[in-house]
């Protein structure tokens, strides 16, 4: 059994990443330090109540286990907030992911142990082509986008100066939740579509806020990508595994390669629910694409991932699912 490092394990996507690494046959072992995450969804493995940078916390844990490879997830990662306080965003998600990098190659005597990070698609800004693959030059728009590509680049780096392998897999829209109710998406606050819609149409939160029906799009409101969380986290042990195997790493992208409208993923939810959706259409948000959506053939090709349930029917209703339970 392989002890694997989850920074964030305790948060919506790295709790579904260590119930797929302890599928896999692997010991997640969670580093967070709860501020956004939750205790309760570390079920799979230790958890290490740490902050990142605490480079004591970081040395004892690779040495206690030890650790044969690292996931990092741990960050902030809203948009808007990263907008309105940069330095909070770079302090916490490049200072933090330098310190990880910094801890992991200390024994020049043994090679580091290698690195999966979780980026995100926001890397490439507003693309002019879809579906987008891996090829266009990064062009990120927001500090939280810019900050994930400078983690890239110092991967590369440390790559060249010291050995790490490493893998970053960009994400399009995550959503959904463990088909076992096991884990799922607890956000505050929370800003991800289909959620809000979920708690509109439940009762447990505002009418929804439609951000613009005037796009250049089939019904006017802009299209996403919805890959399902458990197939992320498939995505993650397969990167995992290969890199424990000698592959070289590299960079893919994540996402279900069909693009679902806003009133798409609403007519879905009423339909997961049994409840209209009570929604109003305000004006498009600044910098949101009209359509974002993935070609994940190199992770196909090179990983042998397969998204299983991101059809957008089973997304929303496993997430209804988990939200029912949750909220009680």
């Amino acid at each position: 059994m392989s002890a694997i490092l989850v920074t964030g394990g305790a948060g919506y996507i790295g709790s579904h990443v260590c119930k797929a690494l302890a599928r896999a046959g692997h010991l997640p072992v969670s580093l967070d330090n709860l501020s956004r995450g939750h205790r309760d969804l570390v079920r799979f493995g230790p958890l290490v109540t740490a902050d990142l940078d605490d480079r004591a916390a970081l040395r004892h844990t690779l040495a206690e286990h030890p650790i044969a490879a690292v996931v990092h997830l741990a960050g902030y990662t809203y948009l808007g907030e990263s907008v309105r306080q940069p330095g909070l965003y770079y302090r916490n998600n490049v200072g933090g992911a330098l310190a990880l990098l910094e801890t992991l190659v200390e024994d020049a005597a043994q090679a580091p142990p290698p690195l999966v990070f979780s980026s995100t698609c926001a890397v490439y800004g507003t693309p002019e082509r879809m579906p987008l693959d891996e090829t266009p030059p990064p062009a990120p728009i927001n500090p939280y986008g810019r900050g994930k590509w400078m983690i890239e680049q110092m991967m590369a780096d440390f790559r060249a100066a010291h050995g790490l392998a490493f893998t970053a897999l960009r994400y399009f829209n995550a959503a959904g939740a463990d088909p076992e109710g096991e884990t799922g998406e607890r956000h505050d606050p929370e800003t991800h579509l289909i959620p809000l819609a979920i708690a509109a149409a439940l009762g447990r939160g505002p009418g929804l806020s439609v951000f613009g029906d005037d796009y250049p799009t089939p019904d006017g409101t802009a299209v996403r990508d919805y890959v399902h969380v458990s197939d992320l986290a498939a995505a993650h042990v397969q990167a995992v595994e290969a890199l424990l195997g000698g592959a070289p790493g590299g960079v893919f992208n994540l996402g279900s390669g069909q693009g679902a409208s806003v009133r798409q993923v609403i007519a879905a939810v009423a339909a997961a629910t049994g409840c209209p959706v009570p929604a109003t259409v305000t004006g498009r948000r600044p910098g949101d694409p009209p359509v974002l959506v993935a070609d994940s053939t190199r992770a196909r090709r090179e990983l042998g991932w397969q998204p299983a349930r991101s059809d957008l029917p089973t997304v929303v209703a496993d997430a209804v699912s988990w939200h029912r339970r949750d909220w009680g």
